[in-house]
């Protein structure tokens, strides 16, 4: 993934706080934890609702307990870069970001009738996902 697309989709240099220049920056970052204002730009960007975040990367609690702090843990952090990751990937191989919403949301047979999207709260469903955008992305029946 290209820094600057992850970083407008964090709301851009003023949400993170810094400038993502490769992917030394962005791990020293995800080490150190986002700030909440990432998530905030994350959900009124539309790229996840709050529910969707909740299941993917901290339930509602676990924000309210983040606010103190000011930023996320680092695997909080991880999580939620590796769903922007995918979600990044979804509109580059849809070609526009509604069709990949839609089929992000759509419960998939070939997932065990899950959606893409409730996926991403784990490594392996993560990469079940991406496998199946690199057969999409390349026309092999998916």
């Amino acid at each position: 993934m290209q820094p600057d697309r992850l970083t407008d989709m964090m709301g851009g240099t003023a949400a993170l706080g810094a400038e993502l220049h490769d992917v030394n920056d962005l791990v020293r970052l995800v080490r150190a934890g986002l700030p909440l204002a990432t998530v905030e730009a994350i959900v009124d960007g539309g790229w996840l609702n709050r529910a969707e975040l909740s299941t993917i990367v901290l339930n509602g609690t676990s924000l309210s307990a983040r606010r103190v702090q000011g930023r996320l843990t680092a695997s909080q952090s991880d999580r939620l870069v590796r769903a922007l990751r995918v979600l990044s990937l979804t509109v580059e191989t849809f070609g526009n970001r509604d069709k990949a919403a839609h089929w992000l949301r759509r419960p998939s047979t070939i997932l065990g009738g899950e959606t893409p999207l409730s996926l991403l709260d784990t490594d392996e469903g993560t990469r079940a996902v991406e496998t199946l955008l690199g057969r999409i992305g390349h026309g092999i029946a998916a």
